[in-house]
């Protein structure tokens, strides 16, 4: 992947000064609302969402190396972002249509690449479901979509980060067992296709290759892998592609995702960071709803903080800059 001098710098400022992408995400939307909606019987208003954005990012930051936020809620917590944090701005809509197992991708209708590096953004995100055994004829238009994006970004020149959510269109549960048997070949397959160099894309941000919950010593109920058929899998992951890569987090715990890091760096898994959301922030959702600001804050400042500082600890051993890929 040759790098354009501008695209390198702001890669260099997303990440630390290793070269290892510790960013904070928080453009859940939809995922956010539900959160929110377990606490609080009425609809979650717009102020909520974008206060709660303004609060993490005040207070998180700091210890991040950026921030992906959403345009939609997320731009006044844009301005409260520490002057070494960089942005990243998500270009998806939230969600998909579920009277379909097709899942097209769909851009926000008022944003552009453009409009997203005028707004300050470092990146450009964008949220794919694939899934690799669809019909070619569904996998070739959202191809096609993606390489829409990727040209944008060559022409704005900034950098284009692609994160793929694996899917089975025949397996509604991607938390049962049945889905954790295919979703190595889901992952892996996805990675490969978005790796080819006409998508544009600079970074992939991709789930880990495996359900841990069902994986031998991490889950407590069905083993579906072995830890060696694991690690394997961690293994086949990392050579699937030549891009730098980061795991998202996919709502697990803290604690739980960071096993799960030092288990791939231990398969011989080279990422580059992470883009770790709820597993850093989703308890201060229940303190601001019940308790407010000020609680929303101690939480952040205490609990939350020592989610991410862990988590710093956990990448500064286990992940690769992202430099070695480029």
């Amino acid at each position: 992947m040759a790098l354009t001098e501008q695209k390198r710098a702001r890669l260099e400022k997303l990440s630390d000064e290793n070269g290892i992408i510790s960013a904070l995400a928080f453009d859940q939307r939809g995922a956010l609302k539900r959160l929110m909606a377990q606490y609080q019987t009425e609809e979650p208003t717009v102020a909520q969402m974008e206060e709660l954005k303004v609060l993490v990012a005040d207070e998180l930051t700091k210890y991040a190396s950026s921030m992906l936020l959403d345009p939609e809620y997320g731009l006044p917590a844009t301005k409260a972002l520490d002057p070494n944090a960089g942005l990243l701005l998500a270009y998806e809509k939230t969600g998909y249509d579920t009277t379909s197992t097709k899942r097209l991708p769909d851009c926000l209708d008022v944003w552009s690449a453009k409009r997203i590096k005028e707004q300050g953004a470092d990146a450009v995100k964008f949220l794919l479901y694939y899934d690799v055994d669809s019909s070619d004829e569904l996998n070739q238009q959202k191809q096609a979509y993606i390489e829409r994006i990727g040209s944008e970004c060559v022409a704005e020149d900034i950098p284009f980060f692609l994160e793929i959510l694996a899917y089975d269109e025949k397996i509604a549960d991607a938390g049962s067992a049945e889905y954790a048997k295919v979703k190595p070949h889901k992952v892996i397959g996805a990675m490969k296709v978005f790796s080819d160099p006409r998508f544009n894309i600079d970074v992939l941000k991709v789930e880990v290759p495996v359900n841990v919950k069902y994986v031998e010593g991490f889950g407590d109920g069905e083993i579906v892998h072995t830890r060696e058929e694991a690690a394997a899998f961690f293994k086949a992951q990392d050579e699937a592609t030549n891009l730098p890569y980061i795991y998202l987090s996919a709502g697990v715990s803290a604690k739980l995702f960071q096993e799960t890091l030092v288990f791939a760096h231990e398969s011989g898994a080279n990422f580059n960071g992470v883009l770790c959301g709820r597993a850093t922030w989703a308890g201060s959702v229940e303190a601001y709803i019940k308790d407010g600001e000020a609680a929303a804050r101690e939480w952040l400042r205490t609990t939350g903080f020592e989610n991410i500082d862990e988590l710093n600890k956990v990448l500064q051993t286990t992940a690769t800059s992202w430099k070695e890929r480029v």
